[in-house]
């Protein structure tokens, strides 16, 4: 961004929006008058060319320039954007999907164009390449990989069989369906957009389609009353809490993207330990099969349902002992945010499907990609899997998320001994086995179909289970690809998994069948993720923490500068505040 011709040079950094108009902001530093200011005092007085444009929009921020300290502002109108700039910056969900659609291609598309792109670039003929005797092969490494085939499924006295990562519900029962017999309706999106006849048919819809899934939700709600704005949230839900008794879930409707989102899970998962689900007002107005299907999916688990489990007699045979699955990731503020503090995230199994996470959650400092306190959360998780199952765990697998290989040995070294350090500690002696996998997903290598006839779908990629571990592997570490998802748009991303530590012995095919039946345990949908499932919990345990932190109206959490207080910012409050309430994390309130 530069300024116009009376203000000479560049603005070198991205510069933030000022809280007050250009009417109301006061200019402390840098006034040449040594007085307090307004900028339409200043402006007009030192620059009196620009007195008639800083007057014809004095209701507009300013836009804060230079070094923070100095406070510089600048009137909007004295600016222009240069163009072609990389925005940096957290893009809206809007944005995100355009330039999702934008950017898609289908993977017969994608690889001929990697081709033409080679082509052109005519490496051999680059004369540093030359230089170094260096040779490019023009074409595509050909290499054999393998199909896993999938686990089946076990609901409430039927199988399913994925086929191509998906898999029916219709017809099924939950493995353990929860009864919903007290429950409330919150709506806070306005009465004309959505009525209470609306309300009614979405209640109505939502009691069908959950008997056929076998989580009946008995009766009326309890409680259906409208509200506006994040500050009612809190007093409402105290209200329901103490007035009715046993009260299982508040069904909450939403106008679309709200702060009243982040306040509800503040007040619910931190405050009250009360199980929410939101629900957008236009899925209200418009009910599909399918959405309500996938409300039922996370309002079971919520309530300490399971959905689905792995049929036993398929599971590896690490599954002959106690084993506990443990996912870790670590999620940063948005590119720009400089104040932020990073969260680390870990869940563990509860159960020997495994179908139970628990979680704990830490705040830490800003882009710390160790985690810091894992010790204590594995000691948490290990803790609550033997009041859960009454057995210790002999063996450990550990799913870490978001590692690049520049970090491998730093996280290792750390994190590793912290599990060890968190197991010693419970019971001196107490030494299970460590297999330590490391997930990868941002990555450039992609993998096509050699005969077009085993590509899958409208995009054309690699069938769901593709796994390689040969040819593009390193050549003395133990490390796979395993694409365990279906691709729709675009493109399909294969996982890299590279496994740091191994004290259970597990040979390649025992760890890529175990890794891909994982990814069929996702609560959420009835598909294959691209993920195992505790890495992927970890990650949405992280991200909602991020919206625990967030300030009642000031804050949406996606990514927008701090404006509290300096207290508000302390570690100690922000340790409180992703602190889940007890009751809450008796449940997959993450999910």
């Amino acid at each position: 961004m530069h300024r116009r011709k009376v203000f000479p040079g560049q603005v070198q950094n991205p510069p933030s929006v000022s809280y007050h108009t250009a009417q109301l902001l006061i200019l402390v530093d840098g006034n040449p008058y040594g007085s307090v200011l307004p900028v339409l005092c200043m402006f007009p007085t030192v620059l009196w060319n620009l007195s008639l444009i800083s007057r014809r929009y004095p209701h507009l921020p300013c836009l804060q320039v230079g070094q923070e300290h100095k406070h510089t502002y600048l009137p909007l109108e004295v600016c222009n954007i240069v163009a072609g700039q990389r925005c940096i910056k957290k893009l809206t969900d809007t944005q995100t999907s355009t330039m999702i659609k934008a950017t898609a291609r289908s993977a017969p598309d994608r690889e001929r164009e990697i081709n033409t792109l080679v082509r052109k670039a005519d490496f051999n003929n680059d004369p540093y390449a030359q230089e170094f005797g260096i040779q490019i092969n023009n074409q595509m490494t050909e290499i054999r990989g393998r199909v896993l085939p999938p686990p089946k499924i076990q609901y409430g006295g039927r199988q399913a069989i994925p086929n191509q990562g998906v898999w029916d519900m219709r017809g099924k029962q939950f493995h353990t369906g929860v009864e919903v017999r007290v429950w409330a309706i919150a709506c806070f999106a306005p009465q004309k957009m959505s009525r209470e006849d609306a309300l009614r048919n979405f209640t109505q819809q939502l009691q069908r389609i959950s008997l056929d899934a076998g989580m009946p939700i008995i009766g009326q709600p309890c409680f259906c009353k409208y509200a506006q704005g994040a500050d009612q949230v809190e007093p409402m839900f105290r209200y329901l809490k103490t007035t009715f008794q046993g009260l299982q879930l508040v069904m909450v409707v939403l106008p679309g993207k709200t702060p009243v989102y982040a306040e509800v899970k503040r007040v619910g998962d931190t405050v009250l330990g009360m199980a929410t689900q939101c629900v957008q007002a236009k899925n209200v107005n418009r009910t599909s099969p399918q959405t309500l299907s996938n409300l039922c999916l996370k309002i079971n688990v919520k309530l300490g349902g399971v959905n689905n489990i792995l049929v036993p007699s398929i599971r590896p045979k690490i599954f002959n002992e106690p084993v506990i699955f443990f996912g870790a990731d670590v999620t940063h503020p948005p590119a720009g945010d400089s104040k932020k503090p990073s969260i680390a995230a870990c869940v563990g199994s509860m159960d020997a499907h495994p179908s139970r996470y628990a979680a704990a959650v830490r705040v830490q400092q800003h882009r710390q990609e160790v985690i810091n306190d894992l010790s204590s959360m594995v000691k948490e998780l290990l803790m609550q899997f033997y009041k859960s199952t009454r057995f210790k765990p002999n063996r450990i697998v550990f799913y870490r998320d978001g590692v690049s290989e520049g970090q491998f040995l730093t996280v290792l070294n750390h994190e590793l001994r912290a599990v060890r350090q968190a197991c010693v500690e419970l019971e001196p002696g107490y030494q299970p086995g460590i297999t330590f996998i490391v997930v990868q997903k941002r990555h450039h290598t992609r993998l096509f179909c050699a005969d077009k006839k085993e590509q899958i779908g409208r995009s054309g990629n690699i069938p769901a289970g593709t796994t390689v571990d040969v040819g593009i592997c390193h050549p003395t570490e133990f490390d796979f690809y395993l694409c365990s998802h279906a691709g729709i748009q675009g493109t399909s991303r294969p996982s890299h998994y590279h496994v740091l530590w191994d004290d259970n012995g597990l040979s390649a095919d025992e760890l890529q069948q175990l890794t891909y039946q994982l990814c069929h345990t996702y609560v959420r949908c009835t598909r294959s993720v691209s993920i195992p499932a505790p890495a992927y919990y970890a990650h949405l345990v992280a991200f909602r923490a991020r919206y625990h932190l967030v300030e009642k109206e000031h804050d949406s959490g996606e990514g927008s500068h701090h404006s509290g207080n300096s207290d508000d910012r302390a570690p100690s409050a922000m340790a409180r505040a992703v602190l889940v309430h007890n009751d809450a994390n008796k449940v997959m309130y993450f999910a």
